[in-house]
């Protein structure tokens, strides 16, 4: 096989797409007591498979579920894992767009037994997907990776008589991580992504201040979650592929932090054992191409090009010459083509059409056949 054959795609995609409006309606029903559970699940399978054909008459080979049955792309699979339960504690986090800013509130969590994954999350979601996903398509499975439990609740969510050391908290929760990788393998996945914004995060010196102002050790935290990363990767599968997503946060067209990734950059494409790297590069937030020179020969790097941030449609030449510009950097035969993040994070989604993320789509196919043939 050749790169082409494999995952990431040239044209490829970060997972989550807009949710349509009977999903919505559907969902909301839910909430509110009006449909059953069993109800809600039919509708979701029905949009599914819709979105699966969406995907492939845009052009891609990568079909996810559009991350269709979540709220949030990692809160639902992080409060799935045993020994982790969310609270009524409020978290916010202050996100930013072209208009002003807005804040996001999300409930905490608490590791307050061992943490354990004993059957696969998201399993039956991604037999699903198996079953819709047209044919010729691999369909991807996009979990937060393990650094987004330790970020969200940092040490102090902890409890101590479960785990009087932190270390003992690492080695259960990458020991988890590589059973789910290990049984949604069984099921059949060849293409999992590990979403992770806190090694984005970590490239920004505010972030890193805050960090620090709560006990953290900013200056080396992102090693620690690359070593974490590798510890549940250690022994997948051959065939198997891997991938990371890194952004600077996705919230209705918003986002949390700015700053190349300069900070991270020789350790996190050195050592992170996966296959490739999805990269936010859509605005001047995620800085220049320069610290792709880390990146070794045996990965490969999407450029998160296209934004889903807004509606408006890149020039094909404008992103035909950034190709040009990152491949001074990690040969042309390295790069693949992406959005910069899904389309909806969150359940809210970000501010354009169903028609608009289509077309957004398109272009990255279109500009990934005149690139790479």
């Amino acid at each position: 096989m050749t790169w082409r054959d494999l995952p990431p795609f040239r044209a490829d995609h970060v997972g989550s797409l807009l949710r349509p409006e009977p999903l919505l309606l559907a969902r909301q029903e839910h909430a509110d007591g009006d449909r059953s559970a069993a109800s809600l699940r039919e509708v979701e399978d029905a949009a599914i498979a819709d979105v699966a054909r969406l995907q492939q008459e845009a052009g891609l080979q990568t079909v996810t579920d559009g991350e269709f049955r979540r709220t949030s792309w990692h809160m639902d699979f992080i409060y799935a894992i045993e020994g982790i339960r969310r609270t009524d504690e409020e978290l916010q986090v202050h996100f930013e767009n072209a208009g002003g800013a807005l804040d996001f509130t999300s409930a905490g969590l608490v590791v307050d037994g061992p943490v354990r994954i004993e059957e696969a999350i998201f399993g039956d979601d991604f037999d699903h997907l198996r079953r819709v996903a047209p044919e010729g398509m691999t369909p991807k499975l996009t979990i937060p990776s393990p650094s987004m439990v330790h970020y969200r609740g940092g040490a102090a969510a902890i409890d101590p008589s479960v785990y009087a050391e932190e270390d003992a908290f690492w080695d259960d929760l990458s020991a988890a991580y590589a059973r789910q990788v290990a049984l949604v393998h069984e099921r059949g996945c060849r293409y999992l992504q590990l979403d992770d914004t806190s090694l984005a995060y970590l490239n920004d010196p505010a972030q890193r201040e805050q960090l620090t102002a709560k006990g953290g050790d900013a200056e080396h935290q992102h090693e620690r979650y690359i070593r974490q990363l590798n510890a549940a990767l250690e022994g997948r599968p051959d065939d198997l592929r891997v991938t990371t997503h890194m952004c600077r946060g996705n919230y209705r067209s918003s986002w949390a932090a700015s700053g190349g990734y300069d900070f991270v950059a020789e350790a996190l494409f050195s050592e992170l054992a996966v296959d490739g790297f999805f990269l936010e590069y859509d605005d001047e937030r995620s800085g220049g191409f320069e610290p792709l020179r880390f990146v070794p020969p045996d990965k490969m790097v999407v450029l998160g090009l296209v934004t889903t941030k807004h509606a408006r449609l890149e020039s094909k030449d404008d992103l035909k010459r950034r190709i040009d510009e990152a491949a001074k950097y990690v040969p042309l035969e390295q790069l693949c083509l992406s959005p910069q993040c899904g389309f909806s994070s969150t359940v809210e989604g970000n501010d354009l059409s169903e028609a608009e993320e289509i077309a957004k789509l398109r272009l990255v196919c279109e500009v990934a056949q005149e690139v790479w043939g």
